[in-house]
């Protein structure tokens, strides 16, 4: 026998031995204790990298070792086949999806084969298959018949040339589509949307009952983003800067009401529904233009801190009132302000809030301290404790006693309500 290790003969006759014998084969009758391992399905867009080998040895690990332990590990293997990578490569390739997909399925399933990752071939799943599409479409319906699937418009990158969505992904850094050059814009279109904001709580109440590492659980847990505040109303202003009766107030969600006297504008998301009543006649052009600006940028790249603000917003020429002062105060549009969370406006306070100062300083709006700083602080806007000033009745309270206290003025006067916020929103299916 040969001492030198030659891989290609001894692994390919271990390979058999295990799929011959059944060695990571599992009935559901087992009676050794049961394991479960998914490793996340390939995309078969294209033949394997690395990036499989390392994915796909790590779950591999995994099921030799609970086998050798003596559970019955169920190691299924599949190819998440229906969706946008595989139409990429099939446009790519200029082949149809199914002799595209299928063709990869069977390369990706030979390397896979070839590196010795072990699994029960015999529960090969191929989510294009009509036969796996239908428990799809099964448990859609079970989720619909609950009410937890509806349908509503949302705003969607729309690409003139394919004639289709796009993901953010297929969105060039200059805007334009990937595949035909176009430029992208932004549509409101139906979608569906699972209604996992009904679930937010108890998705942050569970984090700690998974073992995750605490890292893990810190993006989730922000990424699910519990706000404790006030949703309160700013009163739309007539040409005088008298509070409008007749018109619903202009709806904004903050987590500090006790600076409220501090708010000398507001900024509304480019998308808000109400941007048109907002916009004066003389300002509509620049609005226009600036809408037509963010269309078609990501809410990442918009959410990003760096370009000047200047350029960021634009007047409407609208005013409202701030209901704690009765001054009559501008409304801008601004691209970092989003409708997907909360209610799509904001209240801003350039005193306490570095963003708003910076945007105040760009545009000319008045600043005004609601928290006082320490004697030594030289900086700009403030963001720690202290006792509030400027702030009417609420002037002398720390900041804790000035929230409650805000709070419970506009319930009391019927401008507000507290509220519990989640930047979590419900899935959409595009």
């Amino acid at each position: 026998m040969s001492e030198r290790y030659d891989p290609q003969a001894i692994e390919a006759r271990w390979q058999q031995r295990w799929l011959d014998e059944g060695t990571y084969q599992v009935d559901n009758d087992d009676p050794r204790p049961p394991f479960y391992v998914l490793s996340m399905y390939p995309y078969p867009s294209g033949p394997a990298h690395m990036g499989h080998v390392r994915n796909y040895t790590m779950g591999d690990l995994l099921v030799r070792y609970r086998t050798m332990r003596g559970d019955g590990v169920l190691s299924p293997i599949g190819f998440d086949s229906f969706g946008l990578p595989a139409e990429n490569a099939a446009i790519t390739t200029g082949t149809h999806p199914r002799i595209n997909t299928e063709a990869n399925i069977e390369a990706l399933s030979a390397s896979l084969r070839r590196i010795g990752a072990v699994y029960d071939w015999r529960r090969v799943v191929r989510s294009h298959d009509p036969s796996y599409m239908r428990w799809t479409q099964w448990i859609f319906l079970k989720f619909y018949e609950a009410g937890l699937v509806y349908r509503d418009t949302a705003p969607v990158n729309w690409c003139p040339g394919c004639q289709t969505v796009l993901a953010n992904e297929q969105v060039l850094g200059d805007g334009t589509c990937e595949r035909s050059g176009d430029l992208v814009e932004r549509h409101d279109m139906e979608q569906w949307f699972y209604r996992i904001t009904d679930y937010a709580q108890q998705l942050l109440d569970d984090m700690d009952t998974v073992d995750w590492p605490e890292k893990v659980k810190v993006m989730q847990r922000h990424w699910i983003g519990r706000s404790e505040g006030t949703e309160f109303g700013l009163a739309v202003a007539d040409d005088d800067g008298n509070a409008r009766t007749d018109v619903e107030p202009l709806k904004v969600f903050t987590t500090r009401p006790d600076t409220s006297f501090g708010i000398t504008f507001a900024v509304i998301s480019p998308e808000h529904p109400r941007v048109d009543e907002l916009t004066t006649e003389d300002r509509r052009a620049d609005v226009d233009a600036f809408r037509t600006s963010v269309a078609g940028r990501s809410e990442i790249d918009r959410m990003s801190t760096t370009g000047p603000l200047d350029k960021r917003g634009v007047a409407t020429g609208g005013r409202v009132v701030n209901p704690f002062t009765g001054r009559a105060i501008p409304v801008f549009l601004a691209d970092y302000v989003l409708m997907t969370y909360g209610t799509g406006a904001i209240m801003a306070v350039p005193g306490q809030d570095q963003r708003d100062w910076d945007f105040a300083k760009a545009h000319g709006c008045d600043i005004v301290r609601t928290v006082q700083p320490p004697d030594d602080f030289d900086g700009d806007a403030y963001l720690g404790d202290g006792q509030a000033i400027n702030s009417g009745f609420l002037d002398g309270m720390a900041v804790g006693e000035a929230k409650a206290a805000a709070s419970d003025w506009l319930e009391a006067e019927g401008l507000g309500v507290r509220k519990v916020n989640y930047r979590l929103r419900d899935w959409l299916l595009s």
